[in-house]
């Protein structure tokens, strides 16, 4: 499987007990008892790997995988990401976005002046803020509050109002 086509939900965090189960966390929402598989990055490679049991326990989940039978095996995932297609992600409400959709998409104010392309989403504790380049230097603008007008995913364009100054800072 493509990276590209695949998005990070988690990553391999221990070995649990002596019969290869692992503990995952979990940081993307998702409906855990609903998967059936899911792909490992080992050695910049996602690996599809079949799941037998999982169970979800607050912020830990349990996974025993299939072939993944001693605690040597499930030491070798420690570390590693875990992947799902992009295609299985759950569908959002108007307006809203997963970070690595929105990159590369045109920043635009509301009088129609260019103000850059999306280089990344940053986290910044409970918020996210746009990464854009803007006359040489990099700019960051919130997603929350009043910043975003409006996003449409077909042309790949975003409206922004910003304060006045806001690109002087």
């Amino acid at each position: 499987m493509n990276k590209t086509a695949c998005y990070k939900v988690g990553y391999i965090a221990k070995v649990h007990g002596l019969k290869g189960e692992v503990t995952a966390v979990i940081t993307e929402s998702i409906d855990p008892g609903a998967l059936k598989s899911f792909f490992i990055e080992v050695n910049s490679n996602l690996v599809p790997y079949f799941i037998e049991t999982l169970s979800d326990r607050g912020d830990k989940t349990f996974v025993k995988l299939e072939e993944i039978d001693s605690v040597e095996k499930a030491d070798a995932l420690k570390g590693c990401s875990i992947y799902l297609p992009k295609d299985k992600r759950p569908k959002l409400n108007r307006g809203e976005f997963y970070d690595d959709e929105i990159t590369g998409f045109q920043v635009i104010s509301e009088s129609n002046e260019p103000l850059g392309t999306v280089n990344e989403v940053v986290p910044s504790g409970p918020n996210r803020l746009l990464s854009l380049i803007y006359l040489g230097k990099e700019v960051l603008i919130p997603t929350n509050g009043p910043f975003i007008k409006s996003i449409n995913k077909t042309k790949k364009k975003i409206v922004v109002q910003l304060p006045d100054g806001f690109l002087d800072i």
